[in-house]
C-alpha cells in the first residue's frame, strides 16, 4: 500500500465537518479538526499536536520549517510529549521514547457545541520490556481553546515505576524581542543554559523577557503562566493541573541543535513547558494513575 494511502481501519474515526483524517507530511497519518472557530492537526507520529489557531489568528504553536518527519525521530515544533522521562537518557532517547512511536487513534468525539475530543492510546506491544507496565493516553480537546491530558497507568502487580512527564508546548510568537513572560516572578529555578548541573537562580524581574539561549526549569510551580505578545497583539495563558514543574526554553542561535530547527527561527518561538521534571518526578505506585493536564488560551492583547 503507498505511504499516501490512508488505511481504511482509520475512517471509521471521521465526523462529517469535524474531523477529516489524511495523510500528512512524508506520509504519515494526521487528523485534521475543524471547529466553527478553530482548527487543529494532530499526527498519530508521537500523538503530537502540530497545530492549534483561531479563525483569523495566526496560529498558535510554532512548527519548525526544518523539522522532519520520520519515523524514530521527533517532530520539532507543536507539542511533543516528553514521557516517561525528560532530557537524556544512558541507553535512550532524548525525552523518552513516546513522542518518536505511532500511536493508535481509539475514539472522536464532537459535541453538540461543536467541541471536539480526540483520544489516543500506547500500543502496548511498542514499548520495551523494562516499560511493559506503563500505559499512556492522550485525550486532546479542540474548541476556542486547546486542552491536552496525558494519562499514564502502573499496569504493574508488585513494581513501582519513576516517571517524568511533560508537554513541551511550542508557542508562535511575532519577534522574540517583543515578549514578555508573566508568573514566575519571585520564583527559584535551575538554569541549565549555565550548565549541565542546573545553577539555582532567583527570578527578580516583574517579567521574564528573553534576551540569550534560555533553559530554565522552574520546580515546585503549579500556577498559571501568560506569554504576552506585543508584535502580534496577543496573550498566550498556560493554565495546567497535576504540574508541579514550568520550563522556559529559547536555544537562540547559540545552544547546539539537531538539523532539524533553522537557528534563525529563534526569533519566532518560546517554549513554556508544563510537568514533573528532575526533582518534581513521579512514582507511580503499582495499579496507580497519574494525569498530567495544560489548557492553552489566547486573548488579543
Amino acid at each position: 500500500m503507498s505511504t499516501h494511502v490512508l488505511p481504511e481501519s482509520l475512517r471509521k474515526f471521521e465526523i462529517s465537518e469535524r474531523v477529516t483524517l489524511a495523510r500528512g507530511t512524508s506520509g504519515l497519518a494526521k487528523i485534521n479538526v475543524q471547529t466553527s472557530r478553530t482548527t487543529a492537526e494532530i499526527y498519530l507520529h508521537g500523538a503530537h499536536v502540530t497545530g492549534f489557531q483561531k479563525n483569523g489568528e495566526p496560529p498558535l504553536l510554532f512548527l519548525s520549517r526544518a523539522s522532519v518527519f520520520a519515523a524514530g525521530r521527533p517532530i520539532r515544533g507543536g507539542v511533543p510529549i516528553c514521557f516517561p522521562w525528560f532530557g537524556p537518557r544512558e541507553g535512550g532517547p532524548a525525552h523518552g521514547f513516546v513522542r518518536i512511536l505511532p500511536w493508535d487513534l481509539a475514539k472522536t468525539s464532537a459535541a453538540p457545541d461543536g467541541t471536539v475530543t480526540i483520544r489516543l492510546r500506547l500500543p502496548k506491544n511498542s514499548v520495551t520490556p523494562e516499560w511493559s507496565a506503563l500505559r499512556a493516553e492522550l485525550v486532546v480537546t479542540i474548541a476556542d481553546q486547546l486542552t491536552m491530558e496525558l494519562i499514564a497507568t502502573n499496569e504493574s502487580a508488585d513494581k513501582s515505576l519513576e516517571v517524568e512527564n511533560c508537554l513541551h508546548t511550542y508557542f508562535q510568537v511575532g519577534d522574540i524581542g517583543a515578549v514578555s513572560i508573566i508568573g514566575l516572578q519571585n520564583v527559584p529555578f535551575d538554569d541549565f543554559a549555565a550548565g549541565a548541573a542546573g545553577a539555582r537562580k532567583l527570578e527578580t524581574d516583574s517579567v521574564l523577557r528573553i534576551t540569550k539561549e534560555t533553559n530554565r526549569v522552574y520546580p515546585n510551580t503549579t500556577g498559571a503562566v501568560e506569554i504576552r505578545d506585543e508584535n502580534l497583539k496577543r496573550a498566550i495563558r498556560v493554565e495546567k493541573s497535576n504540574s508541579h514543574s514550568t520550563v522556559v526554553w529559547n536555544p537562540w542561535t547559540t545552544q547546539k541543535l539537531p538539523d532539524d530547527f533553522d537557528p534563525a527561527e529563534h526569533k519566532i518561538m518560546v517554549c513554556v513547558e508544563s510537568g514533573n521534571v528532575k526533582q518534581n518526578k513521579l512514582s507511580l505506585a503499582p495499579g496507580a494513575t497519574t494525569s498530567l493536564k495544560v489548557i492553552l488560551s489566547s486573548q488579543p492583547l
